[in-house]
């Protein structure tokens, strides 16, 4: 291999000679390469490479050069831009036909966009997520009279229709008692009923969270009684219940560890939702190789973190559900019009196809990828 090199290295050095020397002949005066000291014919030197214009030139050229390359540089982030926003389908295409030249590279578009997504949410001062605990306590106790008394946070009603013996034990009113299963009128007996209401691209700090000292303290118990040694006590009811007690006082306790988390996700998340792509079109694995699949997939998901900007954006002046369904319908019909352009089969086709990937991807995919991101938030 090394003499072959040598060999057309050589081939080429005997060619320029030759070249020049015919140049020369006709009175064209010879330039040399200050690189490599052979003769230089065009531009750019045949042996080494070296350029015949070394740019030491004035500084208006220079300064001409230098705009140049940066409206150069504009114009293709603006096409790859206009490409990304209203031609679906277009990017990953351009790859598949070797266009590549006019737009900047899927991967690294997609670190522009998803790095640019969490620097505007830092330097505004969004959360991704928070998140609003709330809970319901429930327990049941009895007064002498043997009326059933429902506690619920706080505030006891007598429920009708209900009694109680002396031993706790809830029963109907009618002629004919029955039982009522799992009810106790002990007072010990404490039913907590825990939600979490996400609110996305809130301000820091504009989430406070409304539990009464009475809630606090009986979360504090059950947690305590779980914790003990009790069922389900092992190391997710421990990760449960800190959240819990950290989202008590601190909604956005889990932003920081989400968008750590988040990114680390997607880098598993591209390459599947690539390869489940490929499992629906894999009739077409003649024409679209998996990298085909896995630039579509890299140029969806910079797609929606753009969308997710707008969204942030819109979440300040518009309620969470209007945005959340807005965001639902564009990410929709944008993911519907890029495979109809990029895999080229009919709208029958498109529509199935678009429908399964829709449903399996969010359901086994996503959520329980966002799930183990919660998880994990929690666990740090």
């Amino acid at each position: 291999m090394e003499e072959i090199e040598a060999l057309l290295e050589t081939g080429a050095v005997a060619a320029v000679e030759i070249a020049a020397s015919a140049l020369a002949e006709r009175g064209a005066a010879p330039v040399i390469c200050p690189n490599c000291n052979k003769p230089l014919i065009g531009p750019y030197c045949a042996v080494c490479g070296q350029p015949h214009n070394t740019h030491r030139r004035s500084i208006g050229h220079l300064l001409h050069d230098f705009f140049k390359d940066i409206v150069s540089f504009d114009s293709r982030i603006l096409r790859t831009a206009r490409a990304l926003l209203i031609q679906p389908g277009e990017l990953p295409n351009a790859f598949r036909e070797g266009r590549t030249q006019r737009y900047m590279p899927s991967v690294r578009l997609y670190l522009f966009v998803s790095l640019l997504f969490f620097l505007f949410l830092s330097s505004t001062g969004l959360a991704f997520m928070q998140l609003n605990l709330q809970a319901d306590i429930i327990s049941f106790n009895h007064d002498k009279q043997g009326r059933v008394i429902k506690i619920e946070n706080g505030k006891s009603t007598i429920v009708k229709g209900l009694k109680s013996d002396a031993k706790g034990n809830i029963s109907t009113t009618g002629d004919i008692e029955i039982a009522v299963p799992k009810m106790k009128a002990d007072g010990r007996d404490v039913t907590a009923t825990v939600t979490t209401k996400p609110v996305f691209f809130s301000p820091l700090g504009s989430v406070h969270p409304n539990l009464s000292p009475e809630i606090k303290k009986t979360l504090a118990a059950i947690r305590k009684d779980t914790l003990a040694g009790k069922e389900g006590s092992g190391w997710f009811m421990r990760d449960v219940y800190g959240m819990l007690t950290k989202l008590q006082t601190d909604p956005a306790a889990l932003n920081g560890p989400m968008t750590t988390w988040i990114p680390r996700i997607l880098f598993v998340l591209l390459p599947l939702f690539a390869l489940l792509l490929s499992a629906f079109y894999r009739r077409q694995r003649k024409d679209f190789l998996y990298v085909d699949h896995l630039i579509f997939s890299l140029t969806m998901h910079s797609f929606a973190f753009v969308v997710l900007i707008c969204a942030a954006v819109l979440a300040q002046v518009l309620s969470g559900g209007w945005v959340a369904t807005l965001t639902v319908i564009v990410l929709s019909v944008y993911f519907l019009l890029s495979l109809k352009r990029f895999y080229g089969q009919n709208w029958w086709m498109t529509g199935l196809k678009f429908a399964g990937i829709a449903f399996i991807y969010p359901t086994f995919f996503l959520t329980p990828a966002l799930t183990a991101a919660l998880i994990a938030s929690a666990a740090s």
